[in-house]
Parts: C-alpha cells; structure tokens; sequence
C-alpha cells in the first residue's frame, strides 16, 4: 500500500507540472522553481508534514520535497543555532542532494558529448 501512495502523489505532483507546461506559457525552469519555493512554504507553515507521512517517497523526492527539507533544516538549525541557522540549515540538510546532483551532471558531461539542436 505504501507503494501506491507514493506513486499516486508523485504522480499527481507530475500530472499539475505537466498541466502548467501545456496550458500556461511557463517555462520548465520557472515551474521547477516554483515547485521548490512551494514545498518551502508548505514545509514553513506545517502543511507539508502530513503529505510526507501519508505518501514518504512520493512527497519527498520530487522538488517540491526538496523545498520541504530546506526548509525543516533552516527551522531545525534555527533552533539549535540560532540567527546564525538561517543561513546554515538549508544547506546542511540538503547537502548529500545537491552533492548528487552535481556528481550526476559531472558524470553526464564527461560520457556524453553536447550536441547543437539543429
């Protein structure tokens, strides 16, 4: 059952970005951005909480989940560090994540080689 929850909220999560590339004149990297700064204000004000236990994978890869552990770093740190957490706790808790990222992208770029469109 776990299972079917995470692929039905993902897939909702990817239904609503694939509605806003087709319907609206949004570019792929402004909804992107958008799902990020959402899943940190649902994450700020405690509604995102309830999705991740309800769904678990289906809530927190996607970016909006992305924007959810930025945010639970920076409140996590805020309480433990003080002022001084804002600036720091985001990037603590998605360190391994952007680690990734940057890992994959060199990793792409060095087996593959970039070709123009045309």
């Amino acid at each position: 059952m776990d299972y079917l929850k995470a692929f039905l909220v993902g897939g909702v999560f990817c239904l609503i970005g694939q509605i806003l590339i087709d319907k609206t004149k949004l570019t792929p990297a402004r909804i992107l951005v958008t799902y990020v700064v959402a899943g940190v204000v649902l994450g700020a004000v405690g509604a995102y909480k309830p999705l991740v236990e309800f769904a678990g994978a289906g809530a927190t890869v996607p970016l909006t989940g992305f924007g959810y552990t930025l945010s639970k770093g920076v409140r996590e740190a805020v309480d433990q560090d003080g002022f001084l957490g804002i600036f720091t706790g985001g990037l603590k808790a998605t360190a391994g994540g952007i680690t990734a990222a940057v890992f994959a992208g060199l990793l792409a770029s060095i087996l593959f080689k970039a070709k123009d469109k045309s």
